[in-house]
This record gives structure tokens, C-alpha cells and sequence, in this order.
């Protein structure tokens, strides 16, 4: 071998098996595209094999350079990772956490849950970001995020899920309606009214559940509006665009022109649950899912 094989060559390698086009991974990685070949090519003296078959203008991963896709894909992610976590230290940071979650989880369960693991590890950085569920199966699988807060009923291979919070439904109408708790009595006193529901893309199995609450009072909904924001859902409850179902965590007492009424006599239920990334080395996801495990699940 004539080569080292440095860091930059994986990077460079990387950026041309994603992209499959030597032009444009030299311009994303703004160097010249002679020499990201004469680094690829250095690779491979190096390692001894072929990286990309290359045909014309088509550029195509041989089985080599498709089996170092997937393990460096994976496994560089861990090492920006301890780069990352020694400039926090370096700042005076004991460690960075990126939280994804449904709205429903920063009602309660992360403010809570954040309070709590501040009074032991104060010099935590976390990110958060609200995210539907598949875009936090997207991100825990890449390791954008650490830790995700989904209403989901399994994990995908490779993802940790733990319920932790099963709670019932509400029904949410503005505040002139006339229904309230003193008169209602099922669902299908609403089977004329309009519904606001959250998209199903955002949650394809919270979706179903609320469909079956619709099953079990014998009527298909009217549904006007599909958004994945509850604030939305709200405001166009409280402008009289329609009712609303969402689950007990989202009741808010912040919004006089709205009301809810809680469905406890139906038998549908939704469960909140904890995601991770089994393979995730952040030092910090360990501690927290413990505080999880003592603090909320017990």
C-alpha cells in the first residue's frame, strides 16, 4: 500500500457513494473533481479494492464500495459524535442531547423529565425539535437525534420503544356548543359534525386508533381539515371550522373559547412511548433513558 488512508478519504468517499456523481460530490465538498478521483483512487490503492464501477458517465458502488457505504454511514456518525461531545467538554459541556417528539410530549412528560435531569447534570445542552413519527424513525436511525417521543404501536429493527404514558381521548369543541360533560353521552351525538384530525401521515397508527373510536359509535366522520400541529387544530375549532379527538395531554386550560370533554367510556386508548437507537454511543442517552426507567415508567 502506498497510501494512508486519512479521514478525508472517507469523507470523500462518502460524498461520491451518496451522490454517485464525481462532479457533484466535488462541489458539495468544494474541491476540485481531478483530485476527489486522485483521492478515491488512492483509496483504493490503498485498500486494495474497487470502490466504483465507472462506465461513461455512470458511476455505480461495486459490492466492496456498497458494504463500506452502510459501515462507515454508520459508524462515522459515532466518531462526529465523540468529536462533537470533546469540543462540548472543551466549552465546559458535560454532553449535547437532541430530543424529537410529538406535541402532545411537551405538555408534561419533557419539561418534567428535562427539570428533573438538570438537577444532576446541569450543564447538559439539549436540542429539541417537534417532529412527526416518521421523521424521528428517520433521524434515530441516521442519528440526528438521540431520543424520540412518538405515538407509535412497534419500532422499527435496530429502535428501542418503551411506553410510557397510556392516556385516554378528548373531545374538543368550541366553547358555545352544546354539548358539555352534563349532557354527553357517546360519540354519535357528533355524527353530523365536522372533524379536525391530526394528518394521518403524521401518525399512521395514532390515525387508526382515533378511526376505530369512530367504528365503535357506528359512523364514518365528516373530516374538513387534516393538520399535524394541535395549535392548528385549535384555532380552527375555536373560528367553529369543525370539533376535534386528541389524546388527555393535549387538553390545554390556556384557550377560553375552547372546551373538552374526556372520553373515558370508550375502550381506545393511546400510548405515548420512548424510541432510541440501540447502537447510539451518546453517553448522555444512557443516563436519561435511567431517569426515564426510575422517574416516569415507575
Amino acid at each position: 500500500m502506498g497510501y494512508q488512508i486519512e479521514y478525508r478519504h472517507l469523507k470523500y468517499f462518502l460524498a461520491v457513494a451518496e451522490h454517485l456523481h464525481f462532479r457533484k460530490a466535488a462541489e458539495i465538498l468544494y474541491i476540485s473533481q481531478p483530485g476527489l478521483s486522485r483521492q478515491i483512487k488512492e483509496m483504493e490503492e490503498s485498500l486494495g479494492v474497487k470502490l466504483f464501477e465507472r462506465h461513461n458517465r455512470n458511476v455505480k458502488l461495486t459490492a466492496v464500495g456498497l458494504y463500506l457505504k452502510t459501515e462507515l454511514t454508520k459508524n462515522l456518525k459515532s466518531l462526529d459524535g465523540i468529536l462533537h461531545h470533546a469540543k462540548l467538554l472543551e466549552d465546559g459541556k458535560d454532553g449535547q442531547l437532541n430530543f424529537g417528539y410529538v406535541g402532545s410530549a411537551m405538555q408534561k412528560i419533557i419539561p418534567e423529565l428535562l427539570l428533573s435531569f438538570t438537577k444532576t447534570h446541569p450543564n447538559i445542552l439539549f436540542s429539541l425539535k417537534e417532529m412527526d413519527n416518521n421523521k424521528q424513525i428517520e433521524g434515530l436511525l441516521a442519528q440526528d437525534i438521540d431520543i424520540g417521543f412518538v405515538r407509535l404501536e412497534k419500532a422499527p429493527r435496530g429502535l428501542e420503544l418503551y411506553p410510557i404514558v397510556k392516556e385516554p381521548f378528548c373531545l374538543v369543541l368550541h366553547k358555545n356548543h352544546p354539548l358539555d360533560a352534563t349532557n354527553f353521552k357517546t360519540l354519535s351525538q357528533c355524527k353530523e359534525e365536522h372533524f379536525i384530525l391530526f394528518d394521518p401521515e403524521y401518525s399512521a397508527s395514532y390515525y387508526e386508533k382515533v378511526m376505530e373510536i369512530f367504528d365503535g359509535n357506528g359512523f364514518n366522520p365528516l373530516v374538513s381539515h387534516n393538520t399535524i400541529h394541535a395549535g392548528s387544530i385549535y384555532k380552527l375549532v375555536e373560528n367553529n371550522f369543525g370539533i376535534s379527538i386528541v389524546p388527555k395531554s393535549l387538553q390545554t386550560e390556556n384557550n377560553a373559547n375552547i372546551k373538552f370533554i374526556e372520553l373515558t367510556k370508550i375502550p381506545q386508548r393511546t400510548t405515548l412511548s420512548v424510541i432510541w437507537n440501540k447502537d447510539n454511543q451518546n453517553p448522555i442517552l444512557g443516563k436519561i433513558l435511567s431517569l426515564i426507567h426510575k422517574e416516569i415508567i415507575t
